[in-house]
């Protein structure tokens, strides 16, 4: 895999080589002082073909490493400043999610991924979690369960659901994609240890917004302190 890095104030920058080629632009967040444990926090951001992007996502990294943690970010294909073409379902974006984790382990020392998922980015993350063995979390914010999205990220949903990973579901009880009654019956055959926190008459995309990272930062921390 290739590297690229470049200083910034909030940690550096690096170019990843996914398996076909594509380029992946990512940026690596630290803590200003010690870190808490040797785990890194890999986020996966959402739709692409609806803008998605990495830049969505670091107002959660930043707030991660001020609680000391190592935060991940990165633009999955054919989004922000990474090369490809995205794809319609989050199929080959998978790859991507691998890669990522790949570098993580070969290059920032550890052994240990958290991966945090953001609306398309649940899906699309949780069909990666069984196939990086590092990975010792999961966390959706606002996965896409519902009939209408399901058209596109259906085919994740086994992955995640048969895993037995420790699984967390953040969701708003107004989420305009998925009901909470279509999330409950979702994880009702989820295997593990699966927990759900319910953000009271909040949206889809207003969960996703900056004012929501403090509150999203909490419930990542809260979980990584029960693995």
């Amino acid at each position: 895999m290739s590297l690229m890095n470049a200083r910034s104030a909030f940690g550096h920058y690096a170019h990843i080589d996914s398996s076909d080629g594509v380029k992946l632009h990512t940026r690596v967040f630290k803590p200003r002082e010690g870190e808490k444990e040797n785990l890194v926090i890999v986020l996966v951001h959402p739709y692409s073909v609806l803008g998605g992007c990495q830049g969505l996502l670091r107002g959660i990294a930043v707030g991660l490493a001020e609680r000391g943690y190592r935060a991940v970010t990165f633009d999955m294909r054919g989004a922000g400043r990474s090369t490809g073409r995205p794809s319609l379902t989050g199929s080959s974006e998978i790859h991507d999610v691998i890669a990522v984790c790949k570098w993580v382990c070969e290059n920032l020392s550890t052994d240990r991924i958290l991966l945090v998922g953001s609306s398309a980015g649940a899906p699309i993350s949780g069909s990666a979690v069984d196939q990086i063995e590092q990975v010792v979390g999961y966390v959706s914010l606002g996965y896409p369960f519902g009939l209408t999205a399901s058209i596109l990220f259906g085919r994740h949903h086994k992955a995640i659901l048969k895993s037995s990973i420790p699984k967390l579901f953040v969701m708003g009880t107004k989420d305009g994609f998925t009901s909470v009654k279509q999330l409950e019956n979702k994880l009702k055959s989820a295997a593990g240890r699966t927990e759900t926190h319910l953000i009271e008459g909040t949206g889809h995309f207003q969960m996703e917004g900056p004012s929501y990272d403090a509150k999203m930062v909490g419930l990542i921390v809260e979980f990584i302190s029960s693995l």
